[in-house]
């Protein structure tokens, strides 16, 4: 088994509940994510899965337990926390190449030629439509290398020519690193994962195959698998 690049050990987390109560994202959880493997994780809206990849990321942490990280980790693709929204396109690119350590002027030129941004790339990121700010998102995670790319539900936006030159160059990425990528859509799960895991009421729980993983999501949920 391939060295692990991501470990999460015995990590608790609760969200409060509208109304009073505590909701378990994760309940003492302990989980090891291969390096270089592409593994998916299915869970119902309101599961908490945006939360986990935020705790994988670092960007939030546990209420108890370690993250333990043996690599470069990605922010979460399709988060809208990634960017600060008073900042400009630029701007924020800058300070992206400052955490990772980046060329700053390859970063921005490059980014802003894939995201196809143009000007708008000078705009606060808060005047920026939802697929404008997803294809910065994008834009960035290509441009930097990472370990394992962290990817929340939204792996496909803009039109069909950039949606097939977004997929493409994701692929490429993929070659050399490893992808933790939550959804409840079974299709995304089939078509960019090897591995799945399912969350549900704050128990992660790993199979050894999409399909298995598919099969026991739809008992789950009581529906057949698309």
């Amino acid at each position: 088994m391939a060295e692990p690049i991501v470990v999460l050990q015995d990590v608790a987390k609760t969200y409060p509940m509208v109304g009073g109560g505590l909701r378990p994202v994760l309940d003492a959880t302990s989980l090891a994510f291969p390096a270089g493997q592409r593994v998916g994780i299915l869970g119902p809206n309101g599961a908490g899965k945006s939360t986990l990849l935020r705790l994988i990321a670092g960007s939030e942490a546990p209420d108890a337990g370690i993250v333990h990280r043996f690599g470069r980790v990605s922010f979460p693709l399709g988060f809208s926390g990634t960017f600060h929204p008073d900042l400009s396109g630029r701007e924020n690119l800058l300070f992206l190449a400052r955490v990772y350590g980046a060329d700053a002027a390859a970063l921005v030129e490059e980014v802003t030629e894939f995201a196809e941004l143009g000007d708008d790339i000078e705009a606060p990121v808060r005047q920026y439509s939802s697929g404008m700010a997803a294809k910065l998102a994008f834009g960035a995670s290509l441009a930097l290398d990472f370990d394992v790319y962290l990817v929340d539900e939204a792996t496909e936006v803009g039109d069909a020519r950039f949606r097939a030159r977004a997929a493409a160059a994701f692929q490429a990425k993929l070659r050399d690193a490893a992808l933790i990528l939550v959804s409840h859509n079974s299709h995304t799960i089939r078509r960019f994962c090897e591995c799945c895991a399912i969350l549900h009421a704050g128990r992660l729980t790993p199979f050894a195959t999409v399909d298995e993983a598919l099969e026991a999501y739809a008992d789950l949920m009581g529906v057949a698998d698309a």
